[in-house]
């Protein structure tokens, strides 16, 4: 994920430890100890955090909202923790939780409507109002032992709650630092539709939790600075990269100041109030820690910056290749070194397709521009 045209030894190094063993587990964790001149593999270990069981991009964009709805979220991971009676086909646990989920929406109902702000209720209530049927089918699917109807009214049921949550989302939740005042920043969240020349992908930029790392890709993107750049690296489960620009240029040259904006390492760890800039869990001593947004499912956008500096990222971003079965979050040595901003949450399929010979077409912001402000 480093900058640039070349890579440094080290990353020479943990690519290729990746690629000879990535099915091993503690691949991971040999490789950083080759790396760091650790000898033991248990300090290694020691130093990596256990990471976010969480693999679904939509669960994850759901558990980053900044917000407090229990009623809400109850109801969210209640489905969401379906998943192991699924696999097990526990068709009795299924129903049960269906049924508890149908009971909760009707006796939370209205405490639900109330905790979102006054001038969406309106909103609100249709989704609300939608939500019952997709609970009732549900309910049917789990009694008939159905697996894709179930898994289709779940995925229906949380797309629901995942829009009725983010209604719920008031004001921006930190300040960001006066030091980033000339950069643009996402106070929201943004949706970019990627054409590229294998077909479509779609990605949902967080910048709740990533702002200004979101603002500089949102920025970049109504700018048409990625269209028609092609994919500059592609490595079988690590990393697809691009956004160097033509020329001899390595970033984005602002066209006001003639100089190439940079954009500062932006990492916010579960249960902070705000990000950490420039700095890696290593560097704050929070070896175990969660970022809010893990690298923990295929199709993570993360923010390159060189293996000499933290802050020198300028316009080249990749997408997260790892397996999460074989590296999950906060042992793939991701985590808390790069900025993760977003999710690619349609189009896995497209994305398995590229290579180096692949080329963004067009990137189009579809929803969520007006989030974008060009400064402080």
């Amino acid at each position: 994920m480093a900058q640039g045209r070349g890579e440094g030894s080290g990353r020479q190094l943990l690519r290729r430890c990746a690629e000879r063993s990535l099915a091993l587990l503690l691949t991971p964790l040999l490789c950083l100890a080759l790396i760091a001149g650790l000898r033991p593999v248990d300090q290694a270990w020691a130093a990596l955090p256990q990471g976010n069981a969480v693999k679904d991009p939509s669960a994850i964009l759901r558990n980053a909202l900044p917000i407090e709805a229990p009623d809400l979220q109850n109801l969210q991971r209640r489905l969401e923790s379906t998943s192991d009676d699924l696999r097990a086909k526990r068709w009795s646990a299924l129903a049960s939780t269906a049924k508890r989920s149908q009971a909760l929406l009707s006796s939370r109902h209205d405490a639900m409507l109330a905790a979102v702000p006054a001038d969406k209720r309106l909103q609100a209530e249709t989704l609300l109002d939608q939500l019952k049927p997709e609970l009732d089918a549900l309910v049917e699917a789990s009694q008939a032992e159905q697996r894709d109807p179930f898994l289709d009214a779940r995925r229906a049921s949380l797309e629901t709650i995942g829009a009725l949550e983010e209604l719920q989302v008031q004001d921006f939740p930190f300040a960001i630092p006066d030091e980033f005042d000339a950069l643009p920043r996402l106070l929201g969240r943004a949706t970019v539709a990627i054409e590229t020349n294998k077909g479509m992908l779609t990605a949902v930029i967080d910048g709740y939790n990533a702002p200004i790392t979101g603002g500089a890709f949102v920025d970049l993107v109504r700018r048409g600075f990625y269209d028609g750049l092609p994919f500059i690296r592609a490595e079988d489960f690590y990393v697809l990269q691009t956004g160097d620009p033509k020329g001899a240029d390595e970033g984005f040259i602002d066209p006001t100041s003639k100089r190439e904006r940079t954009v500062p390492l932006e990492i916010r760890i579960t249960g902070d109030a705000a990000p950490i800039y420039n700095e890696t869990f290593e560097d704050v001593g929070r070896f175990k820690a969660e970022a809010v947004l893990p690298f923990a499912t295929y199709g993570t956008l993360g923010w390159a910056h060189s293996d000499e500096h933290l802050d020198d990222g300028s316009s080249q971003f990749f997408f997260f290749l790892y397996e999460p079965e074989l590296t999950p979050a906060g042992l793939n040595l991701v985590d808390g070194r790069y900025a993760a901003f977003g999710y690619v949450v349609d189009g896995m399929d497209v994305l398995e397709e590229l290579g180096v010979d692949d080329t963004i077409v067009k990137a189009t912001v579809i929803a969520g521009s007006e989030n974008l402000k060009a400064h402080a």
